[in-house]
């Protein structure tokens, strides 16, 4: 069964920071490109990051500058450092291949109050 567990959202000021993280198993992923993707309530899933073999990451404009998508050593993990957020970056967080598989984790809610 392949698993996409994402953790580390929560209620957070404009302003602040979070680290969120994911944890793929039940597939290796490490040949594949990682993403994290957001969804705000009423609207459609968006793509929010990238990396890739060697390191390599690109951004979302709206993110770019503010947001750091990292992959760790160990298993298939993933992190996101947010700062500097904004009531815009309010909703639920998902991590997936890039591109994504069809199957989606329960995602962490991400909300950020102004």
């Amino acid at each position: 069964q392949v698993q996409l567990v994402e953790s580390g959202g929560g209620l957070v000021q404009a302003g602040g920071s979070l680290r969120l993280s994911c944890a793929a198993s039940g597939s290796d992923f490490s040949d594949n490109a990682m993403g994290w993707y957001r969804q705000a309530p009423g609207k459609q899933r968006e793509w929010v990051a990238r990396i890739w073999s060697g390191g390599f990451t690109k951004y979302a404009d709206s993110v770019k500058g503010r947001f750091t998508i990292s992959r760790g050593n160990v298993k298939d993990t993933v992190y996101l450092q947010m700062n500097s957020l904004k009531p815009e970056d309010t909703g639920v967080y998902y991590c997936n291949a890039v591109p994504p598989s069809d199957y989606w984790g329960q995602g962490t809610q991400v909300t950020v109050s102004s």
